[in-house]
């Protein structure tokens, strides 16, 4: 027997001066970063927030807050592989990921094989396991004014043998 979980994550944060860009565990050349506690990785943040909702295990906030100075500019693909081994230890296993990254600008699309590369050896998972999409906001909204970026992510976890 075979239980399958699904999680979604969302995750936003604005952009800022003097701030790198980092997005789906790789640096983006851009003008502007995220601004944020860690790295600020939109991407990254969202996909551990599918991951843990998928678990039943909280999300990003619960396991490391934005009050702990152990996490003040850590890569997010820390606090990925901290959360892989989370589900792990809860019998879960990734099956796969599915992600959408929101963003007026920089243009993403040459380097989402970089970043799906990272995230598949992060998570130790082969390459076809991960999907990374990326998409403007037609200049609506803050996305679309270029005040921010947004990711959404949906995992879908199995637990061979469940109790």
């Amino acid at each position: 027997m075979i239980n399958f979980r699904v999680g979604i994550g969302y995750d936003v944060h604005k952009l800022v001066d003097g701030r790198k860009l980092f997005l789906g565990g790789i640096e983006i050349p851009s003008e502007k970063g995220l601004e944020g506690h860690s790295d600020a990785d939109v991407l990254l943040h969202s996909i551990c927030d599918a991951l843990l909702g998928a678990a039943s295990l909280g999300d990003i906030g619960k396991h490391f807050p934005n009050t702990d100075e152990r996490f003040k500019d850590i890569s997010s693909l820390v606090l990925l592989e901290k959360v892989n081994e989370l589900i792990s230890n809860n019998g879960y296993s990734i099956e796969n990921i599915d992600s959408t990254v929101l963003a007026e600008k920089p243009k993403l699309l040459p380097y989402i094989e970089q970043m799906r590369n990272k995230i598949a050896e992060t998570l130790k998972l082969n390459l076809e396991q991960v999907s990374i999409k990326a998409t403007t906001n037609e200049k609506i909204g803050f996305i679309g004014r270029e005040e921010g970026i947004a990711a959404i992510s949906i995992a879908l976890l199995y637990k061979q043998n469940p109790d």
